[in-house]
């Protein structure tokens, strides 16, 4: 077991609703709750949007309504005209509305990064340096990306210029991406999301045909696939601390305490574990575990006090260890997609990008790390880190930017197949799942035990619609990912179940690793071993 640690508006003398955006009283005497203010607003921006701005102004008086907050409204227009003081004048205005997480600093940033930009093109370089000196350095903000913008200035034509910057060049195009990146850190109430009529019926589209995939895997998991125990593994000699399927889900890789990670062979057709090789010598033992694309490859860490990644190539036995300093604390792993390189950090603020033969190929100072993961761009890394909240890097461009905020440590995560969703397991919270691109806590699953132990927990099932993790109760959890209460409670370890891993590929599979020493193999009912002499 490892341990780690708004504001009313006042219009023609009527108070204005809690919401900033229409006033209580009305032309025709009704008083519009908050759903229904809500509505009138998304309908309004969709009228606007095909055109039909006279109706949208009707709707909008008669409810009482404005589509946006006025401050976000001024600031949207003078960003579109590239007017940056009196953008800059806006952003000092929304501050007080957004709260205390208001982010107020990345959009500043972004601002002074387009003004800059823009001077470079228009060959004002005096204007350009004083940007870059006066305003963006003073902010000590993303200090790797101010360094890569004086590096703009070297370049001799525009043509230059915007092919190694990949801007869209001074104009429309690249404001209205600007003000789309800029919407990001502005809530619903304030601004509403672009064509967020069409969002919203997607997504209720999407949750008629899940709900409707729901019942039927509901059906056939309590029916047909209720887990039992199939197997005990007592191959490691202490703690067990991570598992893990290989993508094309033939093999499995546990890491323990005893310094061992074992390959273990799947039989498919059985739900069995057949012993593989044994990887020796990890001397801080094996914490964390992150199989390549290929399934031949894996990177395996060790935990918070090893300043070691081992490299394995399982066809040769053949390995290296990926270390910059013994001062260096590398604790977690993720492979590209195409799996051609990795990233690995650590709490002690070491974060690196390397190649397949370990050579660093990029580091971020000061980023304190404990969970990795690259999302299928093969650009941006997303990482949890020590200040309870994932950020997106992508190192290329020596950018990064903020995804989700928990308010407790966020203790590892993992990623599912599309890309979208993210399960965290959160100090004394148990299971989170957030939705990665609306930025937003979807579900909080009940019943597991998490305090500050190393858990794991994972997506499963043919469409992902299950998550399992374990608990410091000593049990395995399953739920439908739509339902916050566990269907299924998998007794059996007698200590901390510190992960568990669900087949990728054979979705019948589900193994779960403890503080006890074992490895317990779960499956279908007419997969359990009968008692000899029993035909």
């Amino acid at each position: 077991m490892q341990q780690q640690q708004s504001n009313g508006v006042v219009e023609n003398g009527a108070a204005g609703s809690s919401n900033g955006h229409c006033t209580d009283d009305v032309a025709n005497g009704l008083t519009l709750n908050n759903t229904a203010q809500e509505i009138v607003r998304i309908i309004g921006q969709y009228l606007s949007s095909e055109g039909l701005n006279r109706t949208c102004d009707v709707l909008m008086n008669e409810s009482g309504c404005r589509l946006d907050h006025p401050a976000a409204t001024k600031f949207k227009i003078h960003v579109l005209d590239g007017d940056w003081t009196k953008a800059d004048h806006d952003l000092q205005e929304l501050r007080p509305i957004l709260g205390a997480n208001n982010n107020i600093l990345d959009m500043k940033f972004l601002l002074l990064e387009q003004k800059y930009l823009e001077y470079l093109e228009d060959g004002r370089v005096l204007d350009a340096l004083h940007v870059l000196r006066n305003e963006l350095t003073p902010l000590q903000h993303n200090t790797a990306r101010v360094h890569q913008l004086s590096s703009y200035m070297m370049c001799s034509s525009i043509e230059e210029l915007l092919q190694r910057t990949n801007w869209k060049g001074k104009g429309k195009e690249s404001r209205v991406e600007l003000m789309q990146k800029l919407q990001n850190f502005l809530p619903p109430n304030v601004m509403l999301p672009p064509n967020r009529l069409r969002q919203l019926l997607e997504q209720a589209q999407e949750l008629q045909s899940l709900r409707t995939k729901m019942q039927l895997n509901l059906k056939t998991f309590i029916q047909r696939q209720h887990r039992q125990l199939l197997k005990v593994l007592n191959d490691h000699c202490d703690e067990v601390w991570y598992c893990k399927f290989s993508p094309d889900g033939t093999k499995l890789a546990t890491g323990s305490k005893d310094t061992n990670v074992i390959i273990w062979d799947v039989n498919a057709e059985t739900c069995t574990l057949s012993l593989r090789k044994i990887l020796e010598g990890h001397n801080y033992g094996a914490a964390y575990i992150s199989w390549n694309p290929d399934s031949k490859h894996l990177l395996a860490c060790g935990p918070e006090e090893s300043p070691e990644v081992w490299l394995w190539n399982l066809d040769t036995d053949k390995y290296l260890k990926v270390s910059q300093s013994p001062e260096d604390a590398l604790t977690c792993c993720a492979w590209q997609k195409d799996g051609k390189k990795f990233v690995v950090g650590g709490i002690r603020g070491h974060f690196y990008q390397c190649d397949t033969e370990g050579n660093v190929l990029d580091s971020w100072e000061g980023v304190r790390v404990n969970g990795l993961w690259y999302r299928n761009d093969g650009k941006t890394v997303l990482a949890a880190d020590s200040h309870h909240r994932i950020r997106a890097y992508v190192f290329e461009d020596l950018a990064d930017q903020q995804i989700l905020q928990e308010d407790h440590p966020i203790m590892t995560f993992t990623v599912d197949k599309n890309d979208r969703l993210a399960l965290l397991n959160v100090a004394t919270q148990g299971v989170h799942l957030w939705d990665l691109n609306d930025k937003n806590l979807v579900r909080r699953y009940q019943g597991v035990t998490q305090g500050h132990f190393t858990i794991h927990s994972t997506f499963g099932g043919c469409n992902q619609d299950f998550i399992a993790s374990g608990s410091e109760d000593n049990q395995v959890y399953i739920w439908h990912i739509r339902n916050e209460q566990p269907i299924a409670t998998l007794p059996g370890h007698s200590r901390t179940v510190n992960c568990v891993a669900w087949n990728p590929v054979y979705h019948n599979m589900l193994v779960s690793v403890s503080d006890d020493c074992t490895i317990r193999v779960w499956g279908p009912k007419e997969h359990v071993p009968k008692p000899s002499g029993v035909s």
